[in-house]
């Protein structure tokens, strides 16, 4: 098994709290880095100020629902972007509305995940993809 680098892009404290609680818990080394919203993402993603020396995650947990630039908007940047459309990208979110779905997909999402309202179901959802990223898939090289 390998340690992952994640960053969460979530503006609910509460939830951006759960997830890495739930990804540090592992018994494998995950580091979580935190945004609250899409432009800061960009900037994390792309090292522009304050990120400067920021690691390029091996995987995006990313809420639709956000301020100034919201998951829709960010995915659609990353994904079209040569520099970051290989990192995997999870969308993480409340919404379980069909265009939302639809238009994740289309905006080349790798997973669309709801997420559940009981805090133990959140933190085995937040688990089993950590678990399935470490130990199953093959992810792109970091650079």
């Amino acid at each position: 098994m390998r340690s992952l680098e994640i960053l969460v892009v979530d503006d609910d404290d509460a939830d951006a709290l759960m997830i890495s609680e739930a990804l540090e818990s592992s018994e494998q080394q995950t580091t979580v880095n935190r945004v609250a919203d899409g432009r800061e993402a960009l900037d994390y993603l792309l090292r522009t100020s304050p990120y400067e020396d920021a690691q390029r995650p091996d995987l995006i947990l990313l809420d639709l629902n956000m301020p100034r630039m919201d998951g829709r908007e960010t995915l659609a940047a990353i994904k079209t972007d040569d520099r970051l459309k290989a990192i995997p990208v999870i969308i993480l979110t409340t919404s379980g509305a069909a265009p939302d779905i639809a238009s994740s997909y289309q905006h080349r999402a790798n997973a669309y995940v709801t997420k559940p309202f009981g805090l133990d179901e959140f933190e085995a959802t937040v688990r089993t993809i950590d678990r399935f990223y470490r130990e199953v898939a093959l992810l792109p090289p970091s650079d």
